[in-house]
């Protein structure tokens, strides 16, 4: 390790405590992870008002959205794993093994060990614990690092913990960009990251020196694909309720439509009759609590420039259009008629702005979305149940959710990942806990087995038969 990235001597301590518990949380039973997470349960229970307030000072969210999209997540994640923790845990057989008459294989989920926690600033609870409860289920010790640019969540987080759980066992270190440093570049024995894909190379770069294994979930441009047979009513109903939550700061929020050229202005107008239905129009949207705000008046900047250079190439707005860097605002945007060489696809948008793509070719579509990095989310709106097969059966993405938008992501029986540059690894029940478990393969051979006439001396006339036999082609 580099002096630049030496941890401080009060973290060195407490990631060293930390992995002399280890081995303690490691031998823990179904019964006392229940107990462990109905603790942490209460106590973020105890302290739901405070959690409100705090993502309200932090991101400007309305209190539905903090309890649904932020506090709830969390509660279903510790609902499924309480549910299933005792089952989980159990070694599973292996299936047997012909030519190895009378062995018995097993798999035995063993936790990883001392575990780090990144979270991001768009969503600074569920990105944060979901994982963690994962990482708790499974058995671990584990290090929190809430972002910087939520201060008010991220204290929030660390008096709950601070009040459940001693520090060996899991702990919050707060603080900015050089704090991560420190943290990454120790010998963990697993690193969860959420955020941009710039930093998760950094993070895995670092992770890299100790060997140490990460899961990293990033994000990208998720594109939306609207079939022929889509409803168009119901499709931007739920398009806008899922580009305009947390203001379009969602690692899988819809990015961009691909609309039939013929229905992209039957599209844009059910698309604007859905923004004025469910946040209102002109000082009541400004004023309109259920819309957050940018996390900085550069985000607000970034996407301004964005549509307006996209509008000098001949995009045009359909809805929205205000942008307040003071107020952190941008009113929700629809722009119709881009292309792919337009500014508003050069980067993922993280914002309130839609771009619509009308499009003739679908196959051509769906050879451009596979040539590009795969994104983290994909969304497709067909009536046509075998064209919505078909479009899934032919394109790559993290998840996806079908004439809906970022449901796969609730629903806790799903993995939750990316692949490529949208990330590597999964989470979210079963899945989350297998990350932060290794899953240790065993073999019982018993007193009298066969097996041993596959030892030496070879020459024995019953051996090589059995050999013979074993080592046959197959055939079939």
């Amino acid at each position: 390790m580099s002096h630049e990235h030496a941890p401080t001597p009060e973290l060195l301590a407490l990631f060293r405590a930390q992995q002399a518990h280890r081995e303690r949380m490691a031998r823990t039973t179904p019964d006392e992870r229940r107990a462990i997470l109905r603790a942490f349960r209460d106590h973020l229970n105890a302290r739901r008002e405070d959690i409100v307030a705090a993502l309200a000072s932090d991101l400007g969210k309305s209190r539905h959205e903090a309890l649904l999209t932020e506090l709830q997540q969390v509660q279903d994640e510790l609902t499924h794993a309480l549910r299933h923790v005792g089952q989980w845990m159990k070694p599973r057989r292996a299936a047997p093994v012909l030519t190895l008459p009378g062995l018995r294989g097993e798999v035995r989920p063993e936790p990883k060990g001392t575990v780090l926690i990144l979270g991001p600033w768009n969503y600074p609870l569920t990105n944060l614990l979901t994982p963690f409860v994962d990482a708790l289920a499974a058995g671990n010790t584990v290090i929190l690092k809430p972002s910087e640019l939520a201060p008010a969540t991220a204290r929030v987080i660390r008096d709950i913990v601070e009040a459940t759980f001693e520090p060996h066992l899991v702990a919050v270190v707060e603080g900015g960009p050089d704090v991560a440093q420190q943290l990454t570049h120790l010998p963990f024995d697993h690193i969860l990251f959420t955020g941009s894909t710039e930093v998760g190379r950094k993070v895995m770069q670092a992770a890299a020196t100790n060997l140490t294994p990460v899961t990293l979930e990033l994000g990208g441009k998720s594109p939306v694909v609207i079939h022929r047979s889509a409803d168009l009513e119901r499709t931007a109903e739920r398009l806008v309720w899922g580009k305009l939550m947390n203001v379009g700061q969602t690692c899988i929020a819809p990015d961009y439509a691909l609309v039939p050229r013929e229905m992209q202005a039957d599209l844009a107008a059910h698309l604007t009759a859905a923004v004025k239905k469910m946040y209102g129009e002109g000082e009541w949207l400004r004023q309109n609590a259920d819309l957050g705000r940018m996390i900085s008046s550069d985000a607000v900047a970034r996407l301004r420039d964005a549509v307006e250079g996209s509008v000098r190439q001949g995009a045009r707005v359909v809805v929205g259009g205000e942008f307040d860097e003071a107020a952190r605002f941008i009113a929700p945007t629809i722009v119709s008629d881009v292309t792919r060489s337009m500014p508003l696809m050069e980067r993922e948008l993280f914002g309130p702005v839609l771009p619509l793509l009308p499009y003739d070719d679908l196959d051509a579509e769906i050879g451009r979305i596979n040539a590009g990095p795969t994104p983290l989310a994909l969304y497709i709106f067909a009536e046509d149940k075998a064209a919505a097969e078909d479009i899934l059966n032919r394109t790559r993405s993290g998840g996806a959710t079908v004439n809906g938008t970022m449901m796969h992501i609730s629903y806790a029986g799903l993995p939750f990942g990316g692949r490529g540059h949208s990330g590597m690894g999964r989470y979210h029940g079963f899945y989350g806990f297998q990350t932060f478990s290794h899953e240790r393969g065993v073999v019982y051979e018993p007193a009298l087995t066969p097996v041993g006439l596959l030892r030496a001396p070879f020459d024995r006339l019953l051996t090589r038969t059995v050999l013979g036999v074993m080592t046959r082609p197959m055939k079939g």
